[in-house]
């Protein structure tokens, strides 16, 4: 298994190295390597067992590091960064040559974002090139909000995990594009929209289940657990199938099942958002054969949550 600690200088050496980290963000656990070398890069798809056609997210410290890798920033792209970077939104921009198609799965576009977490800054100022970073789980499994999450799925695989505690926000980044000036988002996550729409007007949603994604996280099956996972009304769904051996996943209702996980018992949206990962996660390690599932309310950070489960079931019916 993979050491687990707080040395950021270990992971520096190893990362200069060409090896692979697992890291904090304030989202979910990344796992990265050196977004300039090539055979850094491909260490990340081999250890994910992740298609290559699905490209990777560039992690750096502030805006003016961003520059660095791209040729240019559109206004409202700058102006997005400068109220939400570091934080969970990733913009994608035309790319340098600098970075590798590798990393953007052949596009000219690299999806890149500034994370806002202590330990991973400091790594990120300490480092003398931007770090790939999906999320350090296989390909198409629950993300890891916790270093105990990555080392049960990938620490036969990397060196180290940098531990940084429970993830604050437990999902994934919003990812927004451009299409000529007008902003378009491509993956639902940390952000919401709202908080987008009051700095750069109506943003458009293109959340593609595409064989062929222009982000991470576009695919239609994706964040499964190991067991099929059903959406619905909970009532409806247990008279079809017996609670006995039905994980039930709500976001207040306490249905008195020694088989259940309640999202957020105050009705907070923010923390059903930090649960959720740990709640599909908790349902292989019980005894059920199937989770019945419901929607949270589909506002704010509700709509990422929504995106998520709907992707879960996605894979597993």
């Amino acid at each position: 298994m993979a050491e687990i600690g707080t040395d950021i200088q270990k992971a520096k050496y190893l990362l200069e190295a060409g090896e692979l980290v697992a890291i904090p963000t304030e989202t979910v656990y990344g796992l990265a390597g050196n977004a300039l070398n090539t055979a850094a890069v491909a260490k990340i798809f081999q250890a994910k067992n992740r298609p290559q056609f699905d490209p990777l997210i560039v992690h750096v410290p502030d805006i003016d590091s961003a520059k660095e890798f791209v040729t240019g920033i559109p206004d409202k792209a700058l102006l997005l960064a400068k109220h939400f970077w570091p934080g969970p939104l990733t913009l994608v921009l035309q790319k340098k040559s600098t970075i590798s198609d590798l990393v953007t799965a052949g596009m000219d576009t690299v999806g890149i974002r500034s994370p806002n977490h202590p330990l991973t800054q400091q790594l990120l100022n300490s480092l003398s090139f931007p770090l790939a970073a999906p999320s350090a789980n296989p390909f198409g499994y629950v993300s890891p909000t916790k270093p105990e999450h990555v080392n049960d799925q990938l620490g036969d695989k990397i060196p180290y995990i940098l531990d940084g505690g429970n993830c604050q926000v437990g999902i994934e980044s919003t990812i927004v594009g451009f299409e000529g000036t007008d902003p378009v988002v491509y993956r639902l996550g940390g952000l919401s929209l709202e908080s987008l729409e009051e700095f750069v007007g109506k943003v458009s949603l293109q959340t593609i289940t595409s064989s062929n994604p222009k982000a991470p996280g576009q695919l239609l099956s994706h964040y499964a657990p190991g067991k099929k996972v059903l959406l619905g009304k909970i009532e409806e769904l247990l008279q079809e199938h017996p609670a006995h051996c039905s994980g039930l996943l709500t976001f207040q209702t306490d249905f008195n099942s020694p088989n259940q996980f309640i999202l957020s018992p105050s009705g907070s949206l923010a923390e059903a958002a930090q649960n959720l990962f740990t709640a599909l996660r908790a349902f292989d390690k019980m005894p059920v054969d199937v989770i019945l599932a419901e929607l949270v309310p589909d506002t704010g950070i509700g709509k990422a949550i929504n995106d998520r489960l709907r992707r879960a079931a996605a894979t597993t019916q």
